[in-house]
């Protein structure tokens, strides 16, 4: 899992343009994973950059957009560690949306994770830990 931080960490601070045109870097994400619809860096891409990490270092991918898409992927972990797939719930915790992103570390009341489209970046970011939906353990295929 070592591997595939550098990997997203070596894209740290790629971010979204605003205005009507794309980063071509975000829109690649979503290409190489078989979304060539997509033509917007404001498409939630949270999903696809994992995606595209994974698929690029050879491990196990959703292939899908949804963020909750993770939850089927690898092996479930209850104590994450650094690297694991963490899933957060948006909007409700029944809802279909969410947020994906590595495991970085926590706090009492924060998990820290990297991961596209936080701040329409890849960055670093808080999220409660009462969001969590699960922890996913991935292996290389």
């Amino acid at each position: 899992m070592e591997e595939l931080l550098i990997e997203v960490l070596k894209h740290y601070g790629l971010k979204e343009i605003s205005g009507t045109q794309a980063n071509p870097h975000i829109i690649e994400f979503f290409k190489e994973i078989g979304f060539d619809w997509v033509n917007s860096d404001e498409t939630a891409w949270c999903s696809a950059s994992l995606n595209y990490f994974c698929k690029k270092l050879g491990y196990e991918w959703s292939g899908k957009l949804d963020a909750r898409s993770w939850l089927k992927v690898g092996t479930e972990v209850k104590t994450p560690t650094i690297g694991n797939v963490v899933v957060f719930w948006r909007n409700k915790p029944d809802s279909w949306e969410g947020h994906v992103a590595l495991y970085i570390n926590e706090d009492k009341d924060n998990i820290f994770v990297l991961g596209g489209n936080q701040g329409d970046q890849i960055s670093i970011a808080p999220y409660h830990k009462n969001r969590v939906l699960g922890y996913r353990l991935l292996k290389k295929l």
